[in-house]
């Protein structure tokens, strides 16, 4: 699967653009070995564990496996503006202080049960503040009608949105998400317009 391709799915699972997409597809700027210089060992391992939460294992290997952490800190690091950077890395900090609210533990002492119950909450809440967003910006967009000068404000990204989509992206971009997760074909064999389906079968890693 190719990375525009990666990034349409994620969009329609997600059911939006993806952030930092167009630098996705561009290519991003070159980058070192290593830990991301915004993130160090601990934040990569959270946000292993965040993704692992978020694609657990199954049948097929978990986000974990893939080692979605440190693709998310070299993707902020390198294709997300300063802004939206700011943004996730105080996002970590909010995931800790909600699993400190709901379970009086950090997110990384919680079970997996609990880590999944905080997910799905806050998962709820980043779809609320983009409705009310829009609703906002609808509105202000009305009031200005007619003004050829206004420009609607952007609506700053929410953190969770950002780790949603880059664990999805990270995962079925990585050779375990490609090989494990989806059928995966090394080399494109003839076109054949009529390939037999069962249910149940997974989705394929080309096109």
């Amino acid at each position: 699967m190719n990375r525009r391709d990666a990034i349409g799915r994620v969009a329609l699972i997600m059911g939006g653009a993806v952030i930092g997409a167009e630098f996705f597809i561009s290519g991003c700027k070159p980058t070192s070995s290593g830990v991301s210089d915004l993130f160090d060992a601990d934040h990569v391992a959270f946000l292993n564990e965040a993704g692992d939460t978020i694609l657990p294992t199954t049948s097929s290997p978990g986000a974990k496996a893939a080692n979605v952490g440190q693709f998310m800190a070299v993707m902020v690091r390198d294709c997300y503006e300063p802004k939206d950077q700011k943004i996730f890395l105080e996002g970590i900090g909010k995931l800790d202080d909600a699993s400190k609210k709901k379970f009086n533990s950090k997110f990384m002492d919680i079970t997996p049960a609990q880590r999944t119950d905080l997910l799905i909450a806050i998962d709820a809440e980043q779809k609320d503040y983009y409705k009310q967003q829009y609703k906002k910006q609808e509105a202000d967009m009305a009031k200005h009608k007619g003004d050829a000068k206004y420009t609607p404000a952007d609506i700053p990204n929410h953190y969770f949105k950002m780790i949603k989509e880059l664990t999805l992206l990270g995962y079925f971009t990585s050779e375990v998400g490609a090989t494990k997760s989806l059928r995966y074909m090394e080399t494109p064999g003839h076109y054949d317009g009529c390939m037999p389906y069962k249910k149940g079968d997974k989705a394929w890693a080309i096109d």
